[in-house]
């Protein structure tokens, strides 16, 4: 009896263990390995031309692929679920998304985490809500079965998306570096830079608008290896007489904004620190402190919970020397439709 129970057992082991080795194997045969430098489609819907070197309002917002909302936790911050909203839900707060952006009047329009065809999202295309006259999609996540936690989160499709009603000339997908090996590299982002070039009426230079979202649950060395090439491209650009406007998620905390939300909840979560030594000359962060950009996602959102409810301010933008800034707001909406709230600036392009 004992042996037929031993024997069973076994056998099950051995299941289980062919199991594991074809699901890496499938990953890894299936991993998301894009080129250093890739050109990537610009989707036109209708004539446009080329940016005012007048005043413009650039919005960055990182809208938690419509899944992230009011009501929803992650795991990965202390929370339970890998996908906390329901098709209806996922659908509400996508059209509070577009509403919102449409309400801000912005004309240049960065979004991080949107999903193109993912389980979590139900296979909704969200860029087609979105998208004004000119739209470009930089995928960073893609993986056909993600299979953690329990349940597995699944297919994963989503990346960053620049929308706006003026022409985008070209753009590239710019690669950054991997902090995971394998296998985890196999089921994880791969983060890039989604660079759009924007002919500026009136003038031979261009405005390079550079769309991130960088790494967020590494130990700090991909988030330093990252933001020194963001840097580097940042000032590559301007040396070429352009104008640059870099905003995202940095998943790093700017300048005095720890001091605005201490972090009480480190072993859940700390994200890195935006250092101002690290800008190339003449650059500048643009950033709102009075409310925060962030929320974690240990439980669904409950500000009356101050005990358990941690902000940041992670989010904003980087401009060159030749940009003028005149006003920047983080927009306070609540955390109903994602777990970030948009960053909106005015600027003018100096000459």
């Amino acid at each position: 009896m004992i042996k037929k129970l031993l024997k069973a057992l076994l056998s099950i082991l051995l299941v289980v263990l062919i199991a594991i080795g074809g699901l890496f194997g499938y990953l890894t045969v299936t991993e998301f390995k894009p080129e250093p430098v890739e050109p990537l489609p610009v989707r036109q819907l209708q004539s446009v031309e080329g940016v005012p070197e007048g005043e413009l309002r650039v919005l960055s917002w990182n809208i938690g692929y419509a899944g992230l909302g009011e009501g929803s936790d992650f795991f990965m911050d202390g929370g339970t679920h890998s996908k906390s909203a329901d098709l209806s839900t996922v659908n509400r707060y996508l059209a509070g998304i577009r509403d919102s952006i449409a309400g801000t009047g912005a004309d240049l329009v960065l979004l991080q985490e949107v999903d193109t065809d993912s389980s979590r999202t139900y296979g909704i295309n969200e860029t087609t809500p979105l998208i004004r006259n000119t739209g470009v999609f930089a995928l960073n996540y893609s993986c056909p079965f993600v299979p953690l936690p329990m349940p597995p989160i699944g297919k994963v499709h989503s990346g960053l998306f620049t929308t706006t009603d003026y022409e985008i000339d070209s753009a590239e997908r710019i690669a950054l570096p991997c902090p995971f090996s394998w296998p985890l590299s196999t089921a994880n982002l791969k983060r890039c830079l989604l660079v759009s070039h924007v002919p500026v009426e009136g003038s031979d230079r261009e405005l390079v608008l550079v769309n991130l979202h960088l790494e967020a649950y590494d130990d700090g060395e991909g988030k330093i290896a990252q933001t020194k090439q963001l840097m580097d491209f940042l000032q590559t650009e301007y040396a070429k007489g352009n104008y640059v406007i870099a905003g995202g998620d940095f998943n790093q905390i700017f300048p005095g904004g720890l001091e605005a939300y201490p972090n009480a909840h480190p072993d859940l979560w700390s994200p890195g620190i935006l250092e101002e030594s690290s800008l190339p000359e003449g650059f500048r962060y643009v950033y709102d402190l009075s409310v925060p950009t962030c929320r974690l996602l240990n439980q669904p959102y409950d500000p009356s919970d101050t005990e358990n409810t941690q902000y940041y301010v992670i989010d904003g933008f980087i401009v060159s020397p030749n940009v003028t800034v005149s006003e920047v707001s983080v927009l306070d909406l609540g955390f109903e439709n994602s777990d970030h709230n948009p960053v909106l600036i005015s600027v003018s392009l100096a000459g």
